[in-house]
């Protein structure tokens, strides 16, 4: 899919961005599990952390397609920094779309500027791929609600300023809410020790007693649960375009080094079943892209087969990201398991964009389900 001169405008931008400021501290801030907080400044001076934010608030009010490219590049730059600025701009998107004025006054025009970090609280210790399950409760109590409860892999756990929650008000009805990060009774745990993406903080965070104003409800009670999903299926798509921009970056860096080293007195690109491998690796990029670029179309056209679309594209870039790092390792040979050349991160990182924001098996089943309805 083509896009735009001013889309093609943004991607160049945010390509340029990437590789000079994210790429070179990439493989330390990994190894460090340090989230580079002047990276993220300078997304807010890009106006990126306000990406999803109507203008009005001072935001960039970016359609999907937008959403989708920006996603990718940052991706190209390292996946953790962009994990998290898709996640902080999931909460963003749930107060601009389901709060009301006073709400989004109060808490957007700062979130745009990157400070308040935005965090998404939905998955528990027992539940995960069906929040339905979630023992997370918020009770009213006057003008105020009682919140009690575990979230689990809360990414920006440790950096978040603000934590969208969501919480049963009733057995069956799950709602969202707005929770500033000093609240009494918020307690963010340790950063979990995870494979890949391991510059960005993943936490657990506990609600023992809090007590919010009954104005920091963002959705009616029992509205919370279909406003997740609308807002994940953007969210999936923005995982896609992540993987998409991973995948990229592992092709780039296989292409270089099979021209630069050489065996039996030849660059290994002159061997065919390398170039083989060069070439499946760029057809799966390039089918990641088009399904993520036409499913964020749909989205923007508020087709009725949106949800299905989003749920392919991830289901497909995210498994081709693991395909696409496996033979980056490959080409590598011996260096590709070390980290001399970044690939094995790469690697790392992939495997969790099959799994955040709903898992390979579950895009199977909303897409069958789709299919069968």
């Amino acid at each position: 899919m083509t896009l735009t001169a001013e889309q093609e405008a943004i991607r160049e931008v945010v390509r340029e961005f990437a590789v000079e400021e994210i790429q070179p501290i990439a493989a330390a801030c990994d190894r460090e599990e340090r989230f580079p907080e002047d990276v993220w400044d300078g997304l807010a001076e890009l106006d990126l952390t306000g990406l999803t934010v109507p203008e009005e608030y001072g935001g960039f009010d970016a359609d999907a397609l937008t959403y989708a490219v920006v996603n990718e590049e940052v991706a190209y730059g390292t996946l953790a920094v962009a994990t998290a600025l898709s996640v902080h701009c999931l909460a963003t998107s749930c107060i601009a779309e389901f709060g009301d004025e006073e709400q989004r006054e109060r808490w957007l025009p700062e979130m745009v500027s990157g400070r308040p970090v935005g965090a998404f609280c939905l998955s528990e210790p027992g539940a995960g791929s069906n929040p339905a399950e979630m023992t997370t409760t918020a009770e009213r109590e006057g003008d105020e609600y009682l919140i009690d409860g575990d979230k689990q892999w809360i990414t920006n756990g440790e950096r978040a300023g603000v934590y969208i929650v969501f919480a049963k008000t009733a057995p069956d009805e799950i709602t969202q809410f707005v929770v500033p990060a000093d609240a009494d009774g918020l307690t963010v745990g340790p950063r979990e020790d995870k494979l890949g993406l391991r510059a960005s903080d993943t936490t657990s965070v506990s609600f023992d007693g809090v007590r919010i104003p009954a104005s920091y409800r963002l959705t009616p009670e029992g509205r919370g649960l279909s406003s997740a999903l609308s807002i994940l299926t953007g969210g999936r798509i923005g995982i896609a375009a992540q993987s998409v921009g991973l995948a990229q970056d592992a092709l780039d860096r296989s292409i270089a080094y099979a021209q630069e080293r050489e065996q039996f007195g030849e660059p290994i690109a002159e061997i065919q079943a390398v170039q083989h491998k060069l070439a499946d690796m760029h057809a799966t990029v390039e089918a990641g892209r088009q399904l993520t670029r036409e499913a964020a179309r749909k989205r923007d056209a508020g087709t009725a087969d949106v949800a299905r679309a989003a749920s392919v594209a991830k289901y497909v870039a995210s498994e081709g990201a693991m395909d696409v790092t496996n033979e980056a390792i490959q080409i590598h040979g011996g260096y590709g398991y070390t980290t001399d050349f970044g690939v094995e991160r790469l690697y790392r990182d992939a495997k969790i964009t099959t799994i955040y924001e709903g898992t390979t098996q579950i895009q199977k089943t909303v897409i069958a389900r789709e299919l069968l309805d």
